[in-house]
């Protein structure tokens, strides 16, 4: 298997930013962490012998791979074992969105809204990092806002404990040692301190969401001050990184994603990846971006996210009705209905999703009709 950059969060399947309403839980296996000062405490470290004899064993491979004793103290100072890791990494389900509904949350009013006041605050970092890089401004934007809602939700796991348990539990044991060294080596180059060493549940750090070993291949000093510092509240280095790692994976300069294809013209290599949806144009450079997140729906969802924080409108093309027989307009009429009557879907994207159908079937069984959880027409004219 040829590990990416995000191979630690895949068989974890297309990106798993949270959903921005409609109770559209997440686009992925994965969920992003919130940063939040509050960790659920199952993410908290809790006694394991088991886990204490493996990190002893480790601590002998460790100083043959170059790591010094003082920079194991450090890193191993205050973590543990996280049952909460284990759990997630075992549970993940592999689940799907239509284009559809993924791009109704990577590509949301919030998102769009937020990209572009994003892209403004940082616009001559972001033009400085294009001149360097040759990657556009926007699309770097894109990319941050989709690993991580533009700096909001970076994660706050310690990555030793998250990379050291998972190694330990060792259902990808090879892989997940050697992010804990790639983590560790990065304390010992004085990147970042322990405390601030932080990620998501499966180590992925920073505003882009690096795993250590792409890290250390990719990430770069943009502003100069000695240290490559993904984790600061300033992105200057995270986008950077993001730049660089699509440059050297053969990223074109001045060559767009692609586009929607309009009517029935055609170029280049065209995709549909909803059947009866929309039709893309896609360049050499929509497949780098899939080297960051192979999905057509991720590089699909960056670029048109790019091109929303551009200045340009939704997509022109209409999207068939969903399995259940509706259309978007009709699923927000839905959550719209439900949620006048007290029925919370946790939003009105038209994204279906465990929200939703939580309020469905609350709703069912207050009508006593079967709780299936399912929207239908019948149920729309139902809620009148």
């Amino acid at each position: 298997m040829t590990y990416t950059r995000r191979t630690a969060l895949l068989g974890l399947g297309a990106l798993g930013l949270t959903a921005c309403g409609g109770g559209g839980g997440t686009l992925g296996p994965r969920a992003v962490a919130v940063q939040s000062s509050e960790i659920p405490d199952d993410l908290r470290p809790v006694p394991n012998a088991g886990y204490d004899a493996w990190v002893s064993s480790f601590r002998s491979r460790a100083v043959g791979q170059g790591l010094s004793p003082a920079t194991l103290n450090a890193g191993f100072r205050g973590a543990g074992y996280l049952p909460g890791v284990v759990t997630r990494d075992r549970n993940q389900v592999e689940f799907s969105r239509t284009l559809e509904d993924y791009l109704a949350i990577a590509a949301s009013d919030e998102r769009v809204s937020k990209g572009r006041a994003a892209f403004a605050r940082h616009r001559s970092t972001l033009a400085a990092i294009e001149t360097r890089y040759g990657v556009s401004a926007e699309l770097v934007t894109a990319i941050w806002g989709l690993e991580s809602f533009y700096g909001e939700r970076r994660g706050n796991v310690p990555v030793v404990s998250a990379t050291s348990t998972l190694a330990f539990d060792g259902r990808r044991g090879v892989f997940f040692e050697k992010q804990l060294v790639a983590a560790l080596k990065i304390l010992q180059t004085g990147d970042t301190t322990a405390e601030n060493l932080k990620g998501s549940w499966a180590g992925a750090m920073g505003h882009t969401q690096f795993i250590p070993t792409s890290y250390q291949a990719f990430a770069v000093d943009f502003t100069g001050d000695g240290r490559r510092d993904i984790w600061s509240d300033d992105p200057s280095d995270s986008l950077a990184s993001t730049a660089a790692y699509l440059s050297r994976n053969g990223w074109t300069r001045g060559v767009k994603w692609g586009s929607e294809v309009s009517g029935t013209a055609s170029s280049g290599s065209v995709i549909q990846p909803q059947p009866g949806g929309p039709k893309f144009s896609v360049t050499s450079n929509f497949r780098v971006i899939k080297r960051y997140n192979n999905s057509d729906s991720y590089a699909i969802g960056v670029g048109h996210l790019a091109d929303r924080i551009g200045g340009a409108g939704p997509i022109r093309a209409s999207f068939p009705p969903d399995k259940y027989g509706l259309v978007k307009a009709e699923r927000i009429q839905l959550q719209q209905r439900l949620s006048a009557r007290g029925f919370d879907t946790g939003g009105t994207s038209g994204v279906i999703g465990p929200k939703s159908r939580k309020a469905i079937t609350a709703y069912q069984s207050s009508i006593g009709v079967p709780a299936t959880g399912d929207p239908s027409k019948d149920l729309l004219r139902t809620l009148g």
